[in-house]
């Protein structure tokens, strides 16, 4: 019995105790739960600024690229302008120096037409004394009247062919003046844009300072580069299965086609065997057309030859590391070169995608056949759209620093069957 009331104090007492403890204890797990739920929600804010921060990128180099196309087409357009315009007033000099020798030559008709007068003409139509001189003098007159004619025709003819020239000439200049203050113009929204890109490119800088962000930042745009490659590649895949269900319709209406001509062969055969006296007709042999390969070959077989997209210098290999972190590495190279130069097709290809891709800029990915694709990215501008057909060697872009890269340099990479390969595995060695 004792026992039992020790027992029993001793809850009493100790109950208010353990009762404190839980709920400090209860108190803590809440402020740990509201610590992680600040936690989370700062994270999300920060993807989304970062989300956000990548989408004012997208949209400045978009643009950028865009204006740099305008500028471009422009230039070229004012090139070809001037260049008319030179041959108009090389054209205008040659008018004004036949005009002046038209000019010259009809003063000299008019001065001894002046000076001869009509006496002479008169004279040999009354007295009549000489039949023969009349007949040589009324000959060359007409011959001077038909050489003023003619003089005076094309006299007016230069006239009117000046004046063309001197109205196309004007109408040059005028377009050639719209499109300089339309190239002023883009130059300006350009540099704007360029002060904007460079705000945003600052800001995103800063939000990934850490090499821990920078391995997320690089690992996520490594994720968006391969859902890019695998929706491609699956419609590359689906496109194949379509060409091949159709190359398989049309092997069998070709055998259906043969098995038909080869009937009536037979029939024409049987008719003509029931008539001796005729001869039969040599059967003609069947020609039956297949599609050819496209892109220009097999790009398996220019291994070892094929171009570089770019000349300039290879800043970062296929294989090494990424920056100071070696836990990403390139699946490419980084080539660098001037800004605007001309970025090639290494090969005959279709184009399957020419947009803004984080990570990659202004990106342009080329189908080459059989699995085998190319990567060409940073670029300044593009100048294809996705489904266009390129040839080898073919500008499709110009060289930038889109994506966020602080220096001109194309990414160049090349996939096979979805795995990344070696490019110099695959084009010339250099040098």
């Amino acid at each position: 019995m004792p026992r039992l009331l020790l027992a029993l104090l001793l809850a009493l007492t100790l109950s208010p105790a353990l009762a404190d403890q839980r709920s400090e204890t209860q108190q803590q797990l809440e402020q740990t739960r509201q610590d992680i739920d600040e936690l989370k929600k700062l994270q999300e804010q920060l993807d989304k600024e970062r989300s956000s921060v990548q989408q004012q990128l997208r949209k400045t180099e978009s643009e950028m690229g865009e204006l740099e196309k305008q500028i471009r087409s422009l230039q070229n357009e004012m090139g070809t302008r001037e260049k008319e315009i030179q041959r108009l007033d090389q054209e205008k000099k040659k008018l004004q120096s036949s005009r002046l020798e038209q000019q010259r030559l009809i003063a000299i008709q008019a001065r001894a037409a002046y000076q001869s007068g009509r006496q002479e003409y008169l004279k040999l139509l009354l007295n009549q004394e000489q039949p023969e001189k009349l007949s040589r003098t009324l000959t060359y007159y007409g011959y001077l009247g038909s050489a003023r004619a003619k003089q005076l025709d094309a006299f007016n003819t230069t006239l009117r062919q000046l004046a063309e020239v001197e109205s196309s000439i004007s109408g040059q200049q005028s377009q050639l003046t719209e499109q300089r203050s339309a190239l002023d113009q883009r130059r300006s929204e350009l540099a704007a844009v360029r002060e904007e890109r460079a705000q945003v490119l600052a800001k995103l800088n800063r939000d990934y300072a850490s090499s821990e962000s920078k391995l997320e930042l690089r690992q996520a745009e490594q994720a968006e580069l391969g859902r890019v490659l695998k929706r491609i590649e699956e419609e590359i895949a689906r496109r194949a299965r379509e060409e091949e269900e159709a190359r398989q319709r049309a092997l069998v209406e070709e055998r259906r086609l043969r098995e038909q001509l080869e009937r009536q062969q037979r029939e024409q055969e049987r008719a003509l065997a029931s008539a001796p006296r005729q001869k039969a007709p040599k059967p003609q042999p069947l020609t039956l057309v297949s599609s050819g390969a496209g892109y220009g070959g097999p790009f398996a077989e220019a291994r070892g030859q094929l171009p570089w997209p770019i000349s300039g210098r290879l800043i970062a290999r296929y294989g090494s590391p990424r920056g100071e972190d070696n836990r990403a590495t390139w699946d490419g190279v980084l080539i660098s070169a001037s800004a605007g130069s001309p970025v090639r097709a290494i090969h005959d290809g279709r184009v399957v995608f020419a947009d803004w891709l984080r990570g990659s800029g202004l990106l342009v990915i080329l189908d080459h056949g059989n699995g085998y694709l190319s990567l060409y990215g940073h670029n300044q501008s593009l100048l294809k759209n996705a489904g266009d057909i390129v040839k080898a060697g073919e500008p499709i872009a110009t060289v930038g620093t889109s994506g966020g890269q602080e220096t001109p340099a194309l990414y160049f990479a090349i996939r096979q069957q979805g795995r990344p390969t070696d490019p110099a595995q695959w084009c010339r060695a250099q040098g």
